[in-house]
């Protein structure tokens, strides 16, 4: 056991009242104080202090603790946090860039389609160009057929009417001369006569009657035409 003289005691009890100093850990239970009671009641303060205080610092280590374990799991969350936020902006990032493509590519698309678009209106009109060509080549070939048959027609009518006369006028002339042969040979004429009027006027008539039929196929076929 520690003793302590009258002296130090005084001294330490002085030092408590002026000071608030008190004697503090396990040195306080190892103080002699049979021999003096007012001591013995400052070392009984100074461990009940010692207790209280001890007390104290174990439940301000608590807190620390407590308010460095609740520090640590708010850095957790906020690295967790922060590690999202660098995920998202990366996530952003590939979503700008995938989103650019994208336009580029829309973009592209709408090119290729207003450039087909344009070459599909190229080829429509030349379609139509060529549909009018085509057109007017059909009308043209139509007409020249038509002039073609309608000169064909009418070289050919000429040609019969021109026949149709030789023949009218060649039986006429044959006809006459006989006719005429057989007045100045004392010959009877009267049948001659006979005969040779009734071929000239079947003669006329078949002429007149070829001429009209031609005539008349003419202006059907033309009307048709029409």
């Amino acid at each position: 056991m520690l003793k302590f003289d009258k002296k130090i005691k005084n001294d330490l009890i002085e030092l408590g009242k002026t000071k608030n100093i008190f004697l503090e850990g396990n040195i306080v239970k190892l103080i002699d104080v049979s021999d003096d009671e007012v001591f013995e009641t400052y070392i009984k303060q100074c461990i009940e202090r010692d207790t209280t205080n001890r007390k104290k610092r174990l439940d301000i280590t608590k807190q620390i603790q407590t308010q460095n374990k609740g520090l640590s799991d708010l850095n957790s969350e906020n690295q967790r946090i922060m590690d999202e936020l660098q995920q998202t902006l990366i996530d952003v990032e590939t979503s700008k860039e995938q989103i650019e493509i994208q336009n580029k590519e829309l973009i592209a698309w709408k090119q290729d389609n207003e450039r087909i678009s344009l070459e599909l209106r190229d080829e429509m009109v030349k379609s139509e160009k060529a549909r009018i060509d085509a057109e007017n080549a059909k009308n043209s070939a139509e007409n020249d057929l038509d002039v073609l048959q309608k000169k064909t027609q009418f070289e050919l009518i000429n040609t019969i009417v021109r026949i149709a006369l030789f023949v009218i006028v060649g039986v006429g002339l044959v006809t006459t001369g006989l006719y005429i042969v057989a007045m100045f040979s004392g010959q009877d004429t009267q049948i001659i006569g006979s005969t040779w009027s009734n071929m000239f006027g079947i003669l006329l008539t078949n002429a007149f009657s070829i001429v009209g039929t031609i005539m008349g196929v003419k202006y059907a076929s033309e009307k048709s035409n029409g």
